[in-house]
């Protein structure tokens, strides 16, 4: 009952939360200067024909009415019409949202990869000159930020040896016919190699310019991690039986280890998504991010609503995992 308690507790601060976020977003960008609906019209349009938009768009009402009409129809799933598109915000937004998730996910298992094999190196090599080369090498994964990353490697990978295309998700000229916008799960699932690498010529140099200080972060919090477990008692108990360093490290003190660096897994994949913003515009690549700055360019208030409060629930749905895992977990935490 004390388990059921807490994730309904959680449930609620989830609600209220997202709540929080369409109001303030709401407000915020409505007392912004500028009138959309005047930047959809030619320069020869007049009051009655900005009126009559306003009237469309329900912004000749108060905010609060507006927010309401809005409200009730995100209840429905309706968040109204996209202001430069005309298309439902919606549609917009779910046909974007796979390709977002997807570079999400390979650039989360290549920060995996390169942060795990960096603190184990560390580990091996503690106390020595090769755990201050890995500590140097996450020190500056980590303090460039993705976005410089992301011209490096166009300058290394699109320029000098250009192996990776720079820009796009796909080749136009790619013959495909999938039933989803989840290209490469479903190109995997078909067995369509050709796809399969072209999507990852594509998606390598953003994935891996958002993965690289992500890597740095896990490097630094496992390898802290396995430190403090290669002192404990069953650890030692394991080379007195004669295993090597490499079997001691990888079989007994990493599944321990693990635990505090999976949580900050989760965490940070919902910075991941967040960050997705700056390097999809980089890499014109076409996700939500992308999506999201060309909404704040034109100002399409109804279509930015919709990026942020879909931004917003995957952040408290995984928040909302990791805390349920917590609480599953420690016993301490499931009967406080």
């Amino acid at each position: 009952m004390t388990l059921l308690r807490n994730i309904l507790i959680r449930l609620l601060t989830t609600a209220v939360t997202l709540l929080g976020v369409a109001v303030i977003v709401f407000v915020v960008i409505r007392v912004v200067p500028g009138n959309p609906i005047a930047m959809m019209l030619p320069p020869g349009a007049t009051e009655d024909d900005i009126a009559r938009l306003q009237a469309q768009y329900g912004f000749d009402k108060s905010i609060f009415e507006q927010f309401v009409i809005w409200l009730k129809g995100v209840m429905q799933g309706d968040f109204g019409t996209s202001i430069s598109t005309r298309q439902p915000v919606r549609q917009l937004v779910l046909s974007r949202l796979p390709a977002t998730l997807e570079l999400s996910i390979v650039a989360l298992s290549i920060a995996v990869l390169l942060g795990g094999a960096l603190a184990l190196l560390g580990t091996r090599f503690r106390d020595t000159k090769g755990e201050g080369a890995v500590d140097v090498t996450a020190g500056m994964a980590l303090s460039i930020p993705d976005f410089l990353w992301g011209l490096v490697l166009i300058l290394l990978f699109g320029v000098l040896w250009p192996v990776f295309h720079i820009s796009g998700r796909i080749s136009p000229a790619l013959n495909i016919d999938f039933s989803s916008n989840f290209y490469l799960f479903e190109a995997l699932v078909r067995l369509r190699f050709d796809v399969v690498a072209d999507l990852i010529g594509h998606m390598f140099m953003p994935a891996l310019a958002l993965a690289i200080p992500l890597a740095a972060i896990i490097a630094q919090l496992l390898k802290q991690s396995l430190k403090e477990t290669m002192h404990l008692d069953y650890v030692t108990l394991a080379r007195t039986k004669g295993y090597g360093e490499n079997h001691v490290i990888t079989r007994e003190a990493l599944p321990n280890a693990i635990l505090p660096t999976l949580t900050l897994v989760g965490v940070q994949f919902t910075f991941l998504i967040g960050g997705t913003v700056i390097i999809e515009r980089l890499f014109s690549y076409e996700g939500l991010g992308n999506m999201a700055i060309d909404a704040v360019i034109n100002r399409d208030l109804p279509l930015i609503q919709g990026i942020v409060i879909l931004f917003a629930l995957i952040f408290t749905i995984v928040n909302l995992v990791v805390d349920m895992l917590y609480v599953m977990l420690n016993p301490r935490l499931r009967h406080a």
